[in-house]
């Protein structure tokens, strides 16, 4: 009597389905970001005393108008950066890793001005940077490290 030879166990590999919707979910959320951020930054230079408060005093202190223009420039960048995302653009991934990581810094420094609304960002930042680190494009695989 011969037995069958029965093959290890394995998991079933990653689902490129997952994998790719993290990346578009990621390139929407880099463009209503840099929608936001540009939003964020006008309302900074126009009429920055209402909108925001006053922080005393601040190791990283810069004014009103410069934050705005420093978010709208990031809002610029990411937003353009995340149309490419949409479109399957091979920079936008490295490009969006690292206006993605600009943004988070730039919303980490922001935090005393608009300390809930920072915190979002970050997080979307966050979420961003591994959607587009961890997508292999082509194999709709996941990194392994």
């Amino acid at each position: 009597m011969t037995r069958a030879i029965q093959q290890p166990r394995t998991r079933p590999s990653t689902s490129p389905g997952w994998v790719t919707g993290g990346v578009v979910f990621a390139g929407v959320l880099m463009l209503c970001n840099g929608v936001l951020a540009v939003l964020q930054g006008i309302a900074a230079i126009a009429d920055d005393d209402n909108v925001y408060g006053g922080v005393g005093d601040y190791v990283y202190r810069i004014g009103l108008t410069g934050w705005g223009w420093i978010h709208l420039v990031i809002g610029v960048c990411v937003a353009i950066t995340g149309a490419g995302v949409l479109r399957g653009a091979d920079w936008a991934r490295y490009v969006g890793i690292l206006f993605a990581s600009l943004s988070l810094v730039a919303q980490f420094l922001f935090l005393p001005y608009a300390p809930v609304w920072s915190v979002i960002m970050i997080a979307i930042d966050l979420f961003v940077i591994w959607a587009l680190a961890m997508y292999r494009p082509g194999t709709g695989r996941v990194a392994e490290f």
